[in-house]
């Protein structure tokens, strides 16, 4: 029913296919794919679609509009808990990666500054008279240098992130 929807509401506005991919920020593909049924939007781009469209997501999905009764609101209103049940789990789940990653690079942080440490700028030491020696020490000299002077305030906004993205009981 979806397909049928874009297509006929696509061309009842005058719109190729073309026209509506560039409306939409897609390739003309995507759109023909839809039309065929190979493939469907998702909700974000349903949304968009019946923007563009200026016809309801419930149109282009083919329900018929008819007058709500309390049974109707009902199960809207349980739908909708459903959706925001399900938007919560998801901004909680994203929210938990990403201070899983901040945690991850103030412990990469940390390794790397006790690497540099313990190595000691090895490259001090070495013979600069041959070339290969010569670049590796200037990039590995490059990379501590830069590396000491912009991880401390990667790992200060690290453990800001850390904090700001924890899980508040």
């Amino acid at each position: 029913m979806l397909k049928e929807n874009i297509k006929t509401i696509r061309k009842s506005k005058g719109l190729s296919q073309e026209e509506l991919a560039i409306k939409l920020n897609v390739v003309r593909q995507t759109i023909s794919k839809w039309e065929q049924g190979l493939s469907v939007p998702d909700a974000d781009m349903l949304i968009s679609i019946s923007e563009v469209f200026e016809t309801p997501v419930s149109t282009l999905l083919g329900e018929t509009v008819v007058e709500a009764k309390a049974d109707d609101l009902k199960a809207i209103s349980e739908k909708l808990e459903v959706i925001n049940l399900q938007l919560a789990h998801r901004k909680t789940a994203r929210q938990k990666a990403i201070h899983w990653l901040f945690i991850l690079l103030c412990a990469v942080i940390v390794a790397v500054f006790a690497v540099l440490i313990i190595l000691n700028s090895p490259y001090l030491g070495w013979d600069y008279s041959h070339p290969e020696p010569a670049v590796a020490g200037v990039v590995f000299h490059a990379f501590e240098w830069l590396f000491v002077r912009i991880a401390p305030l990667a790992l200060i906004g690290a453990f800001v992130g850390v904090f700001l993205t924890r899980k508040k009981v």
